[in-house]
């Protein structure tokens, strides 16, 4: 499991990382607001903590872009604020918790789980790759919270590597999976969807591409 840490001093971004790596956690640390909304939006994080008080800009501004941007990645707010008001802006704006500075570092790990736990279920209803956000329930795609209009097949065959993205997926994988054939027709009828969703893709305005990987099938990359 990932983690991403949204932390500007150095130290404290050190602490955290030494406490989730011990909890089992791989971790990546961004310093500042930019930095960390570019890799929430284009990495599959587990969890991300987050500190409001960023150089570059505010963290509760970079909460509600991710949540606008369709991100679910539970989010852990990770600061010193400490009043009501800050508490309540916080979670109204979409954090899935709340610590207040200096915590125990078990605090810290517990909390993390405790939000992963709880955002599994939700998290199986959308998928992000890159830019564009999946929902698995309507089979809605939208890039920058703009709907991206696909048919049905164009549909399943991008969540179907979107669930692989980064890998190689062949030309049988997607027959049996989003044709459902198990055999090769003999025809180019993966190669013909392919050009149509990545045309899709291109239209909307989305930075993600389906590579060819030539001899083997296709990867999806995210930009």
């Amino acid at each position: 499991m990932r983690i991403l840490v949204i932390e500007d001093d150095r130290l404290v971004a050190d602490l955290m990382r030494q406490v989730l790596i011990d909890d089992g956690y791989d971790v990546d640390i961004a310093p500042v607001a930019e930095d960390g909304r570019r890799l929430a939006l284009s990495t599959a994080y587990d969890a991300i903590v987050l500190d409001l008080e960023l150089p570059d800009r505010n963290g509760l501004a970079v909460l509600q872009d991710l949540r606008r941007e369709g991100s679910t990645t539970p989010i852990v707010v990770a600061t010193a604020h400490d009043t009501t008001a800050d508490v309540v802006r916080a979670l109204d704006a979409g954090a899935d918790d709340y610590l207040q500075k200096p915590f125990p570092n078990e605090v810290l790990a517990a909390r993390v789980r405790a939000a992963i736990r709880r955002g599994g279920a939700r998290s199986m209803e959308r998928v992000s790759a890159g830019d564009l956000t999946l929902n698995r329930v309507s089979h809605e795609v939208h890039c920058h919270s703009k709907p991206v209009n696909l048919t049905a097949r164009q549909y399943s065959l991008l969540e179907f590597l979107a669930m692989r993205a980064g890998e190689t997926v062949t030309r049988p994988m997607l027959l049996e999976n989003v044709w459902h054939l198990q055999f090769d027709p003999g025809s180019n009828v993966v190669d013909v969807h392919v050009a149509q969703l990545r045309k899709r893709l291109r239209e909307s305005g989305s930075v993600v591409d389906i590579r060819t990987v030539r001899g083997e099938g296709y990867s999806l990359d995210l930009g």
